[in-house]
């Protein structure tokens, strides 16, 4: 089994924190969406057999697709790929783009699941971020969308300057009101090269607090755990049944294609990515070439990639897979390199084997696994 990513790179404007690859231009949209359709027919040999259990529209701003737009795409992949009977089908929308007739029109296409880029739900956050949309718009937008759509996420973040404790547990509660079964949530992170970061250089907007940031994710690991959630990967909260079936098979290493502008594939062994520039990326595809790099993935790379996915889901690292994959030494030096973590309370071995994050340990996760990389 394999999946699909599609990246539109395109947005109406730029959030302050946003370190994606996109454009505000929306000139060459039509030549983007052409080369996608031909990477798409180029490169379908190249999951050989496998089925195709997800496609995700990523981006960018998918929701800017028309309903022909994102008709076309699917022409060409159900005539060009082995598509699963019932797969999972993801597109990633903005609250402004979702009026009720754009939600009907997609639940009649064969999206299945939508990801809602809420972020907050208050105004004052949406207009420090530099969204697109109002809160209005948010509310609006769900209350449709739950009505044609059972499968929905959506998108909040934590740790944002003068969000208070108390505002970000009613970002929450409104969240559980309406009934979404998913919830992705990040702390706000300050990119280089990012409006955001130069904000803070500058002394116009206050750092990061991470502080205040644990103590939000706190209040978000308990709060969706009364509500029913699992939190089966760091940022990730689902309803069970609902875990979002994409980004789990990324976390289990399963083969994806990535299609578009900046997006990554992976083959088992070998990682790959088109290049970030949209006029070169078109050019290419147009001339029949694809616009990759490639890297060979040592064992330290395979070895170090599943320790920080490993680290980040509830489903841990399995000992016994590193040794049958990696080898003793790997094991014993992995062992050795835990035990600090081990009696901070940051990481268990669990009765079945695996090496996982305490609930003390979750928000430490991505440190903690850098540590024990092999290099």
């Amino acid at each position: 089994m394999a999946g699909i990513y599609i990246h539109i790179p395109f947005c109406k404007q730029a959030c302050f924190y946003c370190d994606f690859h996109f454009s505000t231009s929306l000139k060459r949209k039509e030549e983007m969406l052409q080369a996608i359709l031909s990477e798409l027919q180029l490169r379908k040999n190249e999951l050989e057999d496998e089925l195709i259990e997800t496609i995700y529209f990523g981006g960018g701003t998918p929701s800017l697709l028309t309903s022909e737009e994102i008709a076309a795409i699917f022409e060409v992949i159900y005539s060009n790929y082995t598509v699963i009977e019932s797969p999972e089908i993801t597109l990633e929308a903005n609250p402004d783009d979702l009026s009720e007739s754009k939600i009907i029109a997609l639940s009649n296409s064969p999206i299945n699941r939508l990801s809602i880029g809420i972020q907050s739900f208050f105004e004052d956050d949406l207009q420090f971020m530099n969204r697109a949309h109002t809160a209005e718009e948010s509310k609006n937008c769900l209350s449709v969308a739950m009505r044609y759509f059972d499968n929905i996420t959506i998108d909040l973040i934590y740790g944002v300057p003068n969000m208070s404790n108390k505002k970000w547990k009613e970002n929450l509660k409104i969240a559980f009101d309406f009934g979404v079964p998913h919830i992705s949530s990040y702390a706000l992170t300050v990119e280089k090269n990012t409006a955001l970061h130069n904000f803070i250089k500058k002394g116009k907007v206050p750092p990061v607090n991470e502080q205040q940031a644990l103590e939000q994710f706190n209040i978000l690991v308990s709060e969706t755990e009364k509500q029913g959630f699992v939190h089966y990967e760091i940022s990730n909260f689902g309803k069970p049944a609902y875990f979002s079936k994409h980004n789990t098979s990324y976390w289990l290493g399963k083969k994806y294609l990535g299609i578009g502008p900046s997006a990554h594939s992976f083959n088992g062994k070998q990682r790959s990515w088109n290049i970030s520039n949209n006029a070169k990326y078109i050019k290419s595809i147009n001339n029949k070439t694809l616009p990759l790099e490639f890297e060979e993935l040592s064992m330290n790379n395979r070895f170090n990639e599943y320790i920080m996915t490993g680290l980040r889901t509830i489903w841990g690292i399995d000992l016994d897979k590193i040794e049958n994959d990696f080898g003793k030494i790997y094991l014993n030096e992995l062992i050795k390199s835990t035990q600090e973590y081990i009696e901070k309370g940051l990481l268990k071995i669990t009765s079945e084997n695996k090496l996982v994050t305490t609930n003390k340990g979750k928000f430490l996760a991505d440190g903690i696994a850098s540590d024990l990389f092999k290099v």
